[in-house]
């Protein structure tokens, strides 16, 4: 359970919940989490354990802080493949 509510804090962060959450919705936790597979799978991984983009599963997750992930998710890591999702995000 913690793995699941790991994958969707990252979706919610990463802003690939915007439509569910659309209108006050509460997310549907596995379509939350297709998203991710789908949205961050493309660069990470379609397993998550890595591509381009590095191994991004929960359990290598776990070791960042909410404000962490979000910052990385936000504004992209420089020098790297990682993009910053900021510009869109509203």
């Amino acid at each position: 359970m913690a793995d699941l509510a790991r994958i969707i804090a990252f979706a919610c962060l990463a802003g690939l919940a915007g439509p569910a959450l659309a209108g006050g919705a509460v997310p549907d936790p596995q379509a939350l989490a297709r998203l991710v597979h789908q949205d961050c799978g493309s660069c990470h991984g379609m397993t998550l354990k890595g591509g381009l983009g590095p191994d991004i599963r929960p359990e290598r997750m776990i070791r960042f802080s909410t404000d962490d992930l979000k910052a990385l998710i936000l504004d992209g890591i420089p020098g790297t493949p990682m993009p910053p999702w900021r510009p869109l995000l509203s």
